[in-house]
């Protein structure tokens, strides 16, 4: 773990721009223990609680409720899936800097597809874009998630090139089926 200079930027959103510009010392800006893992988590189940908390208030309960389980698969799941991938690997030592920066790093994907819906909707408005500019947005912004994923394995658990493409590939797959799931048995069972 590296220490913030005096007078600079924050570790966490330091080592998110670092790693969004795909330069692996990024990593070094996140901690590699439990409590940071678990810090890492907060903002997607707090946003998953005011969620819950403002479909409560406003009647829609049970909705709220159903939703519960795959929202909760889609913020552990990667946890899990890519730890026994790591374990696999004999990577578990580097796991935690891995899993912290990559929760952290998630929060990277809105932040920039809102600044490239703001950039294509003044494109759009000075008639420089035609009405497929989002699709090409939305595969772009999805091309560099799965590039980010795929960094952050590589550089994170120190896995050859193609092992980060399995694990990529498994952690994303792994999270849609234990999501699909999840979503299935709570509306089958509400």
């Amino acid at each position: 773990m590296t220490l913030k200079p005096r007078g600079s930027m924050p570790a966490i959103p330091r080592g998110m721009l670092l790693i969004a510009r795909g330069r692996s010392e990024g990593l070094n800006c996140f901690r590699d223990t439990p409590r940071a893992f678990l810090y890492s988590l907060t903002p997607g189940l707090g946003i998953l609680a005011g969620a819950a908390a403002q479909a409560l208030a406003e009647g829609a309960g049970m909705r709220a409720l159903a939703e519960i389980p795959g929202t909760l698969c889609v913020l552990l799941a990667p946890s899990v899936l890519s730890y026994e991938l790591a374990r696999l690997w004999g990577r578990e030592a580097f796991w935690y800097r891995y899993i912290v920066a990559f929760n952290w790093c998630q929060w990277l994907l809105p932040a920039i597809g809102l600044l490239l819906v703001i950039g294509l909707t003044l494109a759009r408005l000075a008639g420089l874009v035609g009405a497929g500019g989002i699709r090409v947005l939305i595969v772009g912004l999805a091309i560099y998630a799965l590039w980010l994923n795929w960094f952050l394995a590589r550089h994170g658990l120190a896995l050859s090139a193609g092992r980060a493409v399995w694990l990529v590939i498994g952690v994303n797959l792994g999270t849609l089926a234990i999501v699909f799931v999840a979503s299935a048995l709570s509306t089958s069972l509400g």
